[in-house]
């Protein structure tokens, strides 16, 4: 389930405060941190993304 493009762009990186790249289309479904440094890849569940640094993928 795709998140809404208006909430996408007030979000941003818990870790680093760099905005986020949608990847909802994906599986799985992601937020991915846009910094060059974090990369951090956060889940998005039943559309809902959970910005938990704890529950984000680093990056491969």
């Amino acid at each position: 389930m795709p998140v809404e493009a208006s909430l996408i762009q007030i979000l941003a990186c818990p870790a680093c405060h760099a905005p986020l790249e949608d990847r909802t289309g994906t599986d799985p479904a992601e937020l991915i941190c846009t910094s060059g440094d974090c990369g951090l890849a956060y889940p998005v569940r039943d559309g809902i993304p959970v910005l938990l640094v704890d529950e984000a993928r680093r990056p491969a």
